[in-house]
Parts: structure tokens; C-alpha cells; sequence
């Protein structure tokens, strides 16, 4: 079992920039790939980055490549999301996901095996 809390969220203005942290429990965390999801109100929930356990393999979303980054300390078991120049339609619930289905970095919500509980990110215009 993995136990994911996201934390980092809030409210800020366009162009600004956030970074999410999302700490796991569990002695596997190393193993596993992990995931972003957001989901904003009305809308289904889309994928934004993945990185696989040795971080050496990222993957990203089209309409945040180049604006945000994941990575991940295993050290720590905390997997990170940098987001810089942060717009409007970023604003959504942030989720993170760990899986230990697969070897890549996914960019599929159903290679998901544990959520965490998410952390809202607001962007003001």
C-alpha cells in the first residue's frame, strides 16, 4: 500500500509560478511511477506529467510542456511538480498517483494504483 499527500497548492497570480510535493508512505515507493493529474470543475480529469523511478523517463502533456516540471526524490519518497508561468486554465485540482503496474511513465489515469486526496491550485488572472 502507498499513501499519497499532496501539498503546495494555493492561489496565484498569472505568470506566476507553484511547486507541488506530494509524499508518500510505504518502504516501495522507489519502484513505483508517479503520476500528476489535474481536474478542474466540470471537466474530466486529465493527465499533466509522469516520471518513472529512477526519473530517468518523463512524460508530459501537451499543454504544459515547457511550463512545468516533475521529479522526484526517492530519498525522500516526494515526487515534485514545478509550474512556472502559470495560467488561468491551469487552475484545477492537483492529484498525484503512484503505479506499480507499469515500468513507463504513463499518461493514462487507468495505470494508476493509489491517489492521493489532491491539492487546489487557483490562477488568477
Amino acid at each position: 500500500q502507498v499513501q499519497l499527500v499532496e501539498s503546495g497548492g494555493g492561489l496565484v497570480q498569472a505568470g506566476g509560478s507553484l511547486r507541488l510535493s506530494c509524499a508518500a508512505s510505504g518502504r516501495t515507493f522507489s519502484t513505483y511511477v508517479m503520476g500528476w493529474f489535474r481536474q478542474a470543475p466540470g471537466k474530466e480529469r486529465e493527465f499533466v506529467a509522469a516520471i518513472t523511478w529512477s526519473g530517468g523517463s518523463t512524460n508530459y502533456a501537451d499543454s504544459i510542456k515547457g511550463r512545468f516540471t516533475i521529479s522526484r526524490d526517492n530519498a525522500k519518497k516526494t515526487v515534485y511538480l514545478q509550474m512556472n508561468t502559470l495560467k488561468p486554465e491551469d487552475t484545477a485540482i492537483y492529484y498525484c498517483a503512484a503505479s506499480g503496474s507499469v515500468s513507463y511513465p504513463s499518461g493514462s489515469y487507468r495505470s494508476y494504483d493509489f491517489w492521493g486526496q489532491g491539492t487546489q491550485v487557483t490562477v488568477s488572472s
